[in-house]
């Protein structure tokens, strides 16, 4: 049977570590797919899950889930409230500020299958984001219309939990994240796929801290990146906090 890393649990939640390319739970945009992480952890802790927010196909890191409707409500509504703090690392095009704070709307595009019902836009939603640079590097490579290829490696920390909001506030301030083929620019991630075998977004959930639902006590999960998205940092030299 197929598991994913656990990182938390209790007889109230379970966190995982969700890899890049997966499912959370099933969706009309990919009809093909037939891996889901809520199934996949549902099968591997014997009963029923709740997802309580989501993660990006493409996107890798710390997925929360519920073990009963009640415990779900309660950790939707820090979210809701945003007094659930997550944190990102990404790998940008370009030298990066060394921080700073991205306050762009987003409206919520509709999907030609997923919101095929819509019948009215849905207006602009207030979205934030806090970013910091930790690491750069200049590689000798002549990438776009420049002789040499320039990466940051960023810190994102959403306020909200819009769709695509890190993705869309990257491409905003034009340091779009390496491996988005929706935001992203082709022959960056081209670069990365043909040079360092890199076919995922660069983009990871690495950690999430909230208050425990029935003890109120401070939880802190944690998951650094593993697979390509490692090995590229470590090939970089670029060391986490």
């Amino acid at each position: 049977m197929e598991t994913l890393p656990v990182l938390y649990r209790d007889e109230h939640l379970v966190a995982v570590h969700k890899p890049s390319g997966l499912l959370v739970h099933r969706s009309p945009i990919d009809r093909h797919e037939t891996r889901f992480a809520l199934q996949l952890v549902r099968d591997q802790v014997g009963q029923r899950v709740y997802p309580v927010h989501r993660l990006d196909k493409p996107t890798s890191g710390v997925l929360l889930f519920a073990l009963s409707p009640e415990i779900a409500r309660e950790l939707s509504t820090q979210f809701a409230e945003h007094s659930m703090g997550k944190t990102y690392l990404a790998v940008v095009r370009g030298y990066c500020p060394d921080s700073g704070s991205i306050d762009h709307p987003l409206t919520d595009k509709a999907d030609a299958i997923a919101d095929r019902n819509r019948s009215q836009p849905r207006p602009a939603q207030s979205a934030h984001t806090d970013y910091r640079c930790l690491a750069t590097v200049e590689l000798p490579h002549a990438v776009d219309r420049y002789p040499q290829a320039r990466y940051s490696l960023v810190e994102l920390l959403p306020r909200e939990g819009r769709r695509h909001q890190l993705r869309r506030h990257m491409k905003h301030i034009g340091h779009p994240i390496i491996g988005d083929a929706k935001y992203g620019k082709g022959v960056h991630n081209r670069f990365f796929r043909e040079h360092y075998a890199c076919e995922r977004l660069l983009l990871a959930c690495t950690g999430m801290d909230l208050l425990h639902p029935v003890s109120g006590e401070p939880l802190q999960l944690r998951a650094e990146p593993v697979g390509s998205f490692a090995r590229l940092l470590d090939g970089f030299g670029w060391l986490l906090p």
